[in-house]
C-alpha cells in the first residue's frame, strides 16, 4: 500500500478517516491546558482537520503550525478558522519540513505511517525540536494488524525506537483517554537530548 498524498487525499474525500473524534482528544486538551507559555513555537503534523490546533489558538498560543500534504482537510481547516495565519499552515511533506520547534504534538500522525519510516519519524522529529524541545502526545499500544492506517505499537518497541534522540520523561498508558481508545493509548512526554 502506497501511504501518499494521493490515498489521503481520497481518505478526507470520501470521509474514510474513523479516527477524526471531530474534537482536540481529552488527553491532549488536558496537556494544552497546563501549558502556560503561550509564546512556544508548536507544531501539529500530519493534523489532518486539526482540532489541536483550532484549540491551541482558541487559547491564545499565536506561534502555533500544522502540516499536512492533503489538500482536503487543509481547505477544510481553512473554512472553519477563517482568522488562522496561513503562513503557518504548512500544505507539505513532513519529512521535508525545516522550521524549528518548542513543542510537536502527536496525534494520530505516528499511527498513519508504515513501520518502515518510523525512525525516519524518530530522526526528524529530533531535527525538528530545538535543543531541550518536547515531543509529546498520543501512541497507540495496540496492535491493529489491518494492513492500512492506523498502526499500532508496544511501549517496548517505542523505547527502543526514542531512547537513542530523546529522553523519556513520561510514557504510560492514557488514564483519560476517548471510550474507544481507553486501554490503547499511551501518553508520553520526550525530551530532546
Amino acid at each position: 500500500m502506497n501511504l501518499n498524498k494521493e490515498y489521503w487525499e481520497s481518505v478526507y474525500q470520501n470521509e474514510q478517516h474513523g479516527w477524526d473524534i471531530g474534537y482536540p482528544s481529552t488527553p491532549l486538551k488536558n496537556y494544552i491546558d497546563q501549558l502556560e507559555n503561550k509564546s512556544l513555537k508548536i507544531l501539529v503534523p500530519g493534523a489532518g482537520n486539526a482540532y489541536e490546533v483550532e484549540y491551541l489558538f482558541e487559547q491564545e498560543f499565536k506561534s502555533v503550525s500544522l502540516i499536512d500534504f492533503a489538500e482536503t482537510p487543509i481547505a477544510n481547516f481553512k473554512k472553519r478558522i477563517p482568522r488562522f495565519p496561513h503562513s503557518q499552515i504548512f500544505k507539505e511533506d513532513f519529512f521535508t519540513h525545516k522550521e524549528k520547534y518548542n513543542l510537536i504534538l502527536e496525534q494520530t500522525f505516528f499511527a498513519s505511517l508504515p513501520r518502515s519510516k518510523r525512525l525516519d519519524y524518530a530522526k526528524k522529529m529530533h531535527d525538528l525540536l530545538v535543543t531541550g524541545g518536547k515531543l509529546s502526545g498520543l501512541l497507540f499500544n495496540h496492535e491493529f494488524n489491518l494492513g492500512h492506517p492506523p498502526f499500532g505499537g508496544t511501549i517496548k518497541e517505542y523505547r527502543k525506537l526514542f531512547s537513542p534522540y530523546f529522553k523519556i520523561k513520561i510514557m504510560e498508558n492514557c488514564y483519560n483517554s476517548i471510550k474507544p481508545r481507553q486501554d490503547r493509548e499511551l501518553f508520553f512526554v520526550l525530551i530532546k537530548k
